[in-house]
């Protein structure tokens, strides 16, 4: 199956800040935008960076803490400091950014946000140059399909394409994202591709597999194919 892209969700509209830009101008930023994160940018619009409003609270964090001795004496504090002390989007920045490239599937995307604990990615072309923005938002958008595309992809993509099955010969009956599937056919490892690429398909939550077969060939390889809901 083949999953949505990057490109399909991502945001386009984006606001950036550059690696020269003042404190004051990322917290504006960050502000009017009403978004917890900002891409930094070069002159050239390569993405260098993101600085987000944890950065920015490092300078709360440290105004006061001239006599906090401890704090001179952990690594994790010295860095935090360190960021505490910059006067620019290039040195408040976390860097090198994550980025994902538009071609990505939005699996890959979500995979890649998890790996790296964070909740957006910068979208690069070749060049490196910015071109947009998911988040972990942007993904979630996925589920809310509505029940008749789901079972309109089903039926097209897993039934017609890949199954080449007669009309009538299965049905697909969509739920809150729960997809039952219904008929019977001609082999069980059918059923098997059947769940299986339904379960691929994007906003599908689970897969009621209520599938028949004529012939168990399965059998014969000694595969136990598991039947009931998939999540």
């Amino acid at each position: 199956m083949t999953h949505r892209t990057v490109r399909d969700v991502m945001t386009t509209d984006v606001r950036t800040v550059y690696t020269g830009s003042p404190a004051k101008v990322v917290a504006e930023q960050l502000d009017e935008g009403r978004v917890s994160a900002l891409p930094v940018v070069d002159d050239e619009l390569r993405v260098v960076g993101v600085v987000s409003e944890a950065d920015l609270l490092h300078k709360i964090t440290y105004q006061d803490d001239d006599h906090d001795e401890w704090a001179r004496f952990l690594r994790r504090h010295r860095a935090d400091r360190a960021k505490a002390e910059g006067a620019s989007a290039g040195s408040l920045m976390s860097a090198p950014a994550v980025t994902i490239r538009p071609g990505a599937s939005v699996v890959e995307a979500a995979r890649r946000m998890e790996r790296h604990h964070v909740k957006r990615l910068p979208v690069v072309d070749d060049t490196g140059e910015l071109i947009g923005i998911v988040s972990r938002r942007d993904l979630v958008r996925v589920f809310a399909r509505s029940d008749a595309e789901i079972r309109s992809e089903v039926e097209a993509e897993v039934f017609d394409r890949v199954l080449l099955l007669e009309p009538g010969t299965a049905t697909a009956w969509v739920a809150n994202g729960v997809v039952t599937l219904r008929g019977e056919l001609a082999r069980r490892t059918d059923v098997r591709i059947a769940v299986d690429l339904t379960r691929r398909v994007d906003g599908v939550v689970g897969v009621d597999d209520r599938l028949g077969y004529r012939v168990d060939d399965a059998a014969n390889r000694g595969t136990d194919v598991p039947r009931g809901i998939f999540y």
